[in-house]
């Protein structure tokens, strides 16, 4: 396994021990794949990261936490690396930890081996549970700042939350959907990806609110629990159409658009309207080919600058700031993608 980096740093970065590293750099057995994953793993995030390591300054080692599709984790991780030559002269070197979905309880169990073994800080998309929260309680009494990403958890011993203001953005999303379909009879599908997250709960409330004040007669239909997962999704909203033939419209709350759109077609009905969140690599493409109306997009990585600013403030390496305002709410067409999208 050829590479520029020490046993020393590859431990570090996989969070194993140096002679485990040793063992499985130098094909001596006696390990699990799942550590020889690992430590390949921690070797490939080095070498991204390589622009970082070597660069002289206070060194913050990072844990990101997701609960998330593999689209919007792989959009996360892209957003940090780009962002780590602009945190120079500190070094942020980061570990990844990411799953789509599965019990709470191995969430959990992610965030304890963090605690035992150790981090500056980590950076949290999790569902709003008691058991998330005191997860998120042992590592602040770990000494470990949490700052929460995209979706908050307000009441547990978090340092602080990055993202958009969500009841904001349903309503927003409200707004477009009202101005679109205008006197057009028809229901609206709502879908989450969870209830367990807050920031799809307030999204969804923004939205229902602001439809039920200005467009009232329009029924809203709720399905949840697809986790924004293509292979779920796609029968819950076939489903929903079958039960529902007025249904013209969806406000995608959590994802699983490419499944949707299927359902749609698959039954030979028009989607009008399709209002959803976040340009990642599947609502990129949409959006390019006309199939989605709107996208509501944020800056991740102003998101993942700002985690690391509060993380690199919370151990005194940069002055004390007021609170963190919301991330700007974008409302992204066809016609007005950022330019890293209109090249991916």
């Amino acid at each position: 396994m050829g590479h520029p980096f020490a046993i020393r740093e590859i431990a570090r970065q996989a969070g194993l021990s140096e002679a485990t590293v040793d063992r499985v750099l130098n094909g001596r057995g006696g390990v699990r794949e799942s550590t020889a994953r690992e430590v390949r793993q921690a070797v490939a995030d080095l070498d991204r990261q390589r622009t970082q390591v070597r660069l002289v300054g206070r060194t913050f080692m990072i844990d990101i936490v997701m609960q998330t599709p593999e689209r919007f984790s792989t959009a996360v991780r892209a957003a940090l690396e780009a962002e780590l030559p602009a945190l120079h002269p500190a070094v942020v070197r980061s570990r990844f930890h990411f799953r789509e979905t599965g019990p709470v309880e191995e969430l959990t169990r992610t965030l304890d081996r963090i605690a035992r073994r150790g981090s500056q800080g980590v950076v949290l998309k999790a569902p709003d549970v008691p058991e998330a929260a005191a997860a998120v309680g042992r590592l602040a009494e770990a000494g470990i700042p949490v700052v929460t990403l995209v979706t908050d958890l307000p009441s547990t011993a978090r340092l602080g939350y990055v993202g958009i203001d969500n009841r904001a953005a349903g309503a927003t999303a409200a707004y477009l959907m009202g101005q679109w379909l205008g006197d057009r009879p028809g229901n609206v599908l709502t879908s989450l990806s969870s209830g367990f997250f807050r920031n799809e709960e307030e999204r969804e409330m923004g939205f229902r609110g602001a439809m039920r004040a200005r467009h009232p007669q329009r029924t809203l239909v709720e399905i949840a629990e697809g986790q924004g997962l293509d292979a779920t999704q796609y029968d819950l909203v076939r489903a929903a159409l079958e039960r529902d033939p007025d249904i013209l419209a969806v406000y995608s709350i959590g994802g699983g658009n490419i499944a949707t759109l299927r359902a749609f077609q698959d039954l030979g009905r028009e989607c009008v309207v399709f209002v959803a969140h976040d340009l990642d690599h599947d609502n990129t493409r949409l959006l390019r080919e006309h199939r989605l109306s709107a996208v509501l997009h944020h800056d991740l990585r102003q998101d993942l600058r700002e985690a690391c600013h509060l993380v690199m403030r919370a151990h005194g390496a940069l002055p004390p700031a007021g609170p963190t305002p919301p991330s700007a709410i974008q409302v992204v067409t066809p016609y007005n993608m950022p330019p890293q999208a209109t090249a991916g």
